[in-house]
């Protein structure tokens, strides 16, 4: 029984890259707590944070032209917002990138490419071929090919 307690895959510290938009989002976040790794949900960093919105600098966010937008860079809600999903993507050994997803999610698995962290890309749905997407450790085309691969 021991041997096979040794054979466990050991848990991982997953950061979940995806959209406020994606709808598989939160069912993975779920999936991978159940399986018992530790994961970063942007949506709820932590308990009663709602994690960080464009609406929280200005309700008329939608309305910006590129130089405001280059300007809410630099207030403090947006400060806070990046500092966290920052540091969680230098906490995780693992990141997740569940599509669809937008420019965001894109650099946040750029990151973990870049630095030599296990990248998985979750494709639920048929979308455009992505060349790039080959830097990734595996391209996974449902939750459980993804918990397979996260397993080895």
């Amino acid at each position: 029984m021991h041997e096979a307690a040794s054979q466990q895959p050991k848990p991982r510290r997953i950061y979940v890259a995806s959209s406020w938009r994606n709808v598989y989002q939160q069912r993975v976040v779920e999936t991978l707590r159940r399986a018992g790794h530790q994961v970063y949900d942007f949506r709820h960093p932590r308990t009663g944070d709602t994690g960080f919105t464009w609406s929280e600098v200005d309700t008329h966010w939608e309305s910006w032209d590129r130089h405001a937008s280059r300007k809410a860079l630099t207030h403090p809600v947006a400060w806070k917002g990046f500092t966290n999903d920052y540091a969680a993507m230098q906490w995780a050994d693992t990141g997740v990138l569940v599509l669809p997803s937008g420019r965001s999610a894109h650099i946040e698995a750029g990151y973990f490419n870049g630095a030599g962290k296990d990248l998985y890309i979750l494709q639920l749905e048929d979308m455009e071929p992505e060349l790039m997407y080959l830097m990734a450790t595996a391209l996974c085309l449902s939750v459980d090919e993804l918990m397979a691969c996260l397993a080895q």
